[in-house]
C-alpha cells in the first residue's frame, strides 16, 4: 500500500508541468463523482497488482493482466447495451483460453500470486469502463490528474497504518515507479485517441517481452512454454477485440 500512495502521490510531481501551463484548468469536471468510482476501482486493482507481481514471475503477471480489455467486453454487454458479434465472441473464448494455458488449473496448483494478478485485471476492466465514460467529456490530462490525486487521497491512510520511512534508494525507486506509470499511462490514452488501435495495441503488448527479458536479466526467471503460449492467445485476442472496437468506432 505504501508503493500505492507514492506511486500516484509522486505521479502528481509528474504531472505538476501541465498544470504549470494549463493552470487548474484541466482540474474542471462535472463528473467528479464518476473520478471517484474510477479512484475507488483503481485502488483495489493496483494494491492486488502489486500483490501478485511481488508473489508471481513478471511475464507471467504481464500476461495476466492482458485479460482485463476482454473483461471490459463483458461489463460493456452488462452495463452499456453494446452488442457482440460472433467474431468477437471468439476471440473473447480464445482470450480466457490463454489464461488457463498459463494458470493451468487442476495439473497444477494456482498461485496466490497469479489469482492476485488475475483478480487486479478484473476490477481494473471495472476501470476502463469508467475510463470510457469519462473521456467523452473529460481529457487525458484530467482523467489521469484526478487518478493520481484521488488515489493519493484514498491510499494515504492505509498506507500509513503499514507505514515504513523508505530509504533513499527506496525512494528513488519509488519515484521511477511514479515516473514510468504516470507517463506510461497518459501517453498510452493519448496514443489511443490519436492513432488507429491495431497500431497501438500491437506495440503495447510489446510490454510482455520487455518484462519476460526485464525478469529474466534481474530475477532469472525463465518463463515456461504454457505461458508463452497462453500469452499468445491472450495478447492475439486482445488485439482483436480492440481493432474491432476501433472499427466500429
Amino acid at each position: 500500500m505504501m508503493v500505492v500512495f507514492f506511486r500516484n502521490f509522486l505521479g502528481l510531481i509528474v504531472l505538476a508541468p501541465f498544470f504549470i501551463r494549463h493552470g487548474l484548468v484541466p482540474l474542471r469536471t462535472k463528473r467528479i463523482g464518476l473520478h471517484w468510482v474510477r479512484a475507488g476501482l483503481n485502488l483495489f486493482a493496483m494494491a492486488a497488482f502489486y500483490i501478485g507481481l511481488s508473489l508471481t514471475p513478471l511475464a507471467e503477471a504481464t500476461a495476466l493482466a492482458f485479460t482485463a480489455p476482454l473483461f471490459a467486453v463483458l461489463l460493456a454487454i452488462c452495463f452499456l447495451g453494446e452488442k457482440v458479434g460472433l467474431r468477437r465472441w471468439t476471440a473473447i473464448a480464445i482470450g480466457f483460453t490463454g489464461a488457463l494455458v498459463i494458470l493451468r488449473p487442476g495439473l497444477e496448483a494456482v498461485e496466490v500470486g497469479a489469482l492476485a494478478v488475475l483478480s487486479s485485471a478484473i476490477i481494473w476492466s471495472g476501470t476502463l469502463i469508467v475510463i470510457k465514460v469519462l473521456s467523452r467529456t473529460d481529457s487525458s490530462l484530467t482523467i489521469t490528474a484526478y487518478m493520481a490525486l484521488l488515489l493519493a487521497v484514498l491510499s494515504l491512510p492505509i498506507a500509513l497504518f503499514y507505514w515504513q520511512t523508505p530509504s533513499f534508494a527506496q525512494f528513488l525507486l519509488l519515484t521511477l515507479i511514479a515516473i514510468t506509470g504516470t507517463l506510461g499511462q497518459y501517453t498510452l490514452v493519448e496514443a489511443l485517441s490519436g492513432a488507429d488501435a491495431q497500431v497501438v495495441m500491437p506495440l503495447d503488448f510489446m510490454r510482455l517481452l520487455w518484462t519476460a527479458l526485464l525478469g529474466f536479466l534481474l530475477f532469472q526467471e525463465v518463463p515456461d512454454i504454457f505461458v508463452f503460449l497462453g500469452a499468445a492467445m491472450v495478447v492475439a485476442s486482445a488485439t482483436y477485440v480492440a481493432v474491432r472496437e476501433r472499427s466500429k468506432a
